[in-house]
């Protein structure tokens, strides 16, 4: 995804701004006049995170949006993000501060590639990881979260064929768990791919008594010396439920501001990647894309409303079923 030329050309992403002005400040200002709602995911920057009037997970804060009676929707994500804000939201105005801001997940499944996979295996379901995008989720037959992709796939019988995707490790992690077949994509995110285990020994060797906390984009070994392996929010939840363990997190870094803020005494340990040569889009455990958003980028994104987020509506159609579905059963 390209930053239009015109976006670039009239220099809203850099424009200079009055020297000394405080911009979370005039951010929170503008969303009230202009009854506009910002949405913030857990690993955008801790000052993001400040600004937001929620934060959390993408279809989390897609949802709650959505039941808001705000006219415009900030989602400082990713790309994904904001277009499952439009789906569920099409009559709001959605701005994505940095269209740039894709997915390495997301991007792993093209639209057109599902299609000829599903065409090659007749009878098979598709259930798709919300990190997808709107044209993916038009060909799903339902949609799952991170926390309740066991739900959901607990629902179809035991010898239902079902196509499972994108996100390999998590796919992976579910068959596992559920003694399931399901077929999977091999996509991954670039940040969760690389957690190692022998980072995490090391940890354990300083910090002998911190619990492990593991998404389930990790991968198998990643998760299999886990003491708790689920979303972020069921991370965040643990930890907040659990204050006085100390925690090794093997997941995107910006979870942390919300763990300490809401756990200011707990001691929290980040698990850096496995960092391999050549290796791109990731420093240290963060991801590049989620640090895309800034306050600047925010504050113009308000102040001229602009670049929109749209999804084509016969796309929409099909795409917003798979998340009703996903209600419905979870």
């Amino acid at each position: 995804m390209k930053l239009k030329t015109e976006w670039i050309k009239q220099g809203f992403i850099d424009e200079p701004i009055t020297e000394g002005i405080d911009l979370q400040k005039e951010i929170r200002r503008m969303a009230e006049e202009k009854n506009a709602v910002i949405l913030a995911h857990y690993y955008t920057k801790g000052e993001i995170q400040e600004i937001a009037d929620f934060i959390g997970d993408s279809l989390a804060l897609a949802r709650k949006a959505a039941e808001t009676d705000a006219k415009i929707i900030v989602m400082c994500g990713v790309h994904f993000m904001a277009e499952t804000c439009k789906i569920l939201s099409p009559d709001k105005l959605v701005l994505c501060p940095d269209l740039n801001a894709g997915c390495s997940l997301a991007d792993s499944c093209k639209a057109d590639d599902l299609k000829k996979y599903k065409e090659a295996h007749p009878g098979y379901q598709v259930i798709s990881y919300v990190n997808t995008t709107a044209a993916v989720k038009a060909l799903t037959d339902v949609v799952v979260t991170s926390g309740n992709a066991k739900k959901i796939v607990d629902t179809f019988p035991k010898d239902a064929k079902i196509i499972f995707g994108p996100d390999y490790n998590l796919g992976s992690y579910i068959n596992e768990i559920t003694g399931r077949k399901m077929l999977l994509w091999n996509g991954g995110c670039h940040v969760h791919e690389r957690f190692s285990v022998p980072e995490i020994i090391k940890l354990k060797e300083e910090h002998p008594k911190a619990l492990v906390l593991a998404h389930p984009e990790c991968k198998g070994p990643v998760l299999a010396i886990a003491d708790i392996v689920g979303s972020t929010a069921v991370l965040l939840k643990y930890a907040v439920e659990h204050p006085t363990e100390e925690y090794i997190v093997a997941t995107e870094a910006g979870i942390l501001h919300e763990m300490q803020r809401q756990c200011p005494d707990t001691k929290f340990y980040p698990v850096p990647p496995e960092v391999s040569e050549g290796s791109i889009g990731c420093h240290c455990n963060e991801c590049d894309y989620m640090k895309m958003n800034s306050l600047l980028k925010i504050y113009n994104t308000l102040k001229y409303e602009w670049p929109t987020v749209e999804v084509d509506t016969k796309i929409a159609k099909k795409a917003v079923k798979p998340i009703e579905k996903m209600l419905e059963l979870s």
